[in-house]
């Protein structure tokens, strides 16, 4: 399969990708074949690794789907509630309790709608001022609706059981940072060479600093070899340096340092850090760790990532270099499932969720 690479920012987080890669000898391992091509069997595993991408992505949509219903429902299921108490229908109630609190659109309001159009109308304000004031109060009345209903889910007792589909992913203990207890583990998979990878750290950094005990961060490589040619050098060598206990220096070291991964360089580097050159030398010109970078790779693909940066935070996928909010929600929303104790209603056994 032709595997062509790209590195730019996307609107779900600048990252580096590989567009239609499958696991390097992925074989068929499974009992129920789906194809037989020249006596040779192709197995329903071996389809469902090359398809685990595109079958995550359609998960998380079914995700979003169901979790925009919910809220949906969540928001009806509270206005009936306060409605009932007065005796109204739900339309009934919103418009006593929202619509008629709502002051007529001001002159300035207007003003400023009229002009902020995307296509100004050439009749002037003054002849489609009392045009507009219609469509500007409902425009706020449903903006209030809104705002009064985020109100009632603040106030209520409203519990969220559905949960973003997960990922099982291993991580290398020898990789870890952070209290090896914590609740939370966030897998990251990553290429050197990556200059969206490098401004990752730096939220990471954020990440640890503000969860402390209740996050460890994991290492996983994923050179992206034809286009970061230097990347699978540069993770043979984090892996030399991993052998005399300093991964994490080495790993900060490569990315302060990108223009400089030629093997010469990564040597320079592990004197940097006071490692055994002599030994790490060796390490590295034999590639000892080539095939453990090549299972991280591999396992990285089976679990849906096509490119870098690539985080599983328990399991939940976040793609790209991120922002500090887009790790807060997640690892916010684990902390809580972890901590909170729940009663599902008619089944009277607590649970976590």
């Amino acid at each position: 399969m032709r595997i062509r690479f790209f590195c730019f920012p996307i609107l779900t987080g600048a990252m580096c990708f590989a567009q239609g890669a499958s696991p390097a000898g992925a074989s068929s391992q499974s009992n129920t074949p789906v194809a037989i091509v020249g006596g040779q069997t192709i197995g329903e595993d071996e389809l469902l690794r090359l398809v685990q991408g595109q079958m995550r992505q359609l998960r998380s949509q079914e995700y979003e789907a169901k979790r925009r219903a919910l809220d949906e429902l969540i928001n009806q299921r509270l206005t009936e509630t306060e409605a009932k108490k007065r005796g109204l229908t739900s339309e009934e109630f919103l418009r006593q309790e929202v619509d008629a609190k709502l002051a007529d659109p001001s002159d300035a309001e207007l003003e400023a709608f009229y002009f902020g159009q995307r296509n100004p109308a050439t009749v002037p304000f003054e002849q489609v001022k009392n045009q507009l004031a219609p469509t500007l109060k409902q425009r706020k009345a449903e903006r209030a609706r809104q705002d009064y209903i985020r109100g009632l889910r603040r106030v209520s007792d409203v519990t969220v059981l559905l949960r973003l589909p997960k990922v099982q992913v291993t991580h290398d203990p020898a990789r870890v940072m952070g209290d090896p207890n914590a609740p939370v583990t966030i897998v990251e998979f990553s290429d050197f060479q990556c200059p969206y990878c490098r401004s990752a750290t730096a939220t990471l950094q954020q990440v640890m600093s503000k969860y402390k005990d209740q996050v460890r961060l994991a290492f996983r490589d994923y050179p992206l070899k034809q286009i970061h040619p230097q990347a699978q050098r540069a993770a043979e060598a984090a892996r030399c340096a991993t052998e005399q206990g300093k991964f994490w220096a080495y790993h900060d070291l490569l990315f302060a340092s990108q223009d400089k991964l030629a093997d010469a360089d990564l040597s320079q580097h592990a004197g940097t850090l006071g490692l055994d050159v002599e030994q790490f030398d060796t390490c590295l010109k034999n590639s000892k760790f080539r095939a453990q970078i090549e299972k991280d790779l591999n396992e990285g693909l089976q679990a849906g990532v096509s490119g870098t940066p690539g985080f599983f935070i328990n399991g939940v996928f976040l793609n790209g270099s991120q922002p500090l909010s887009a790790f807060e929600s997640i690892i916010d929303a684990e902390l809580a499932s972890l901590a909170v104790q729940i009663k599902v209603p008619d089944r009277g056994t607590p649970r976590n969720r």
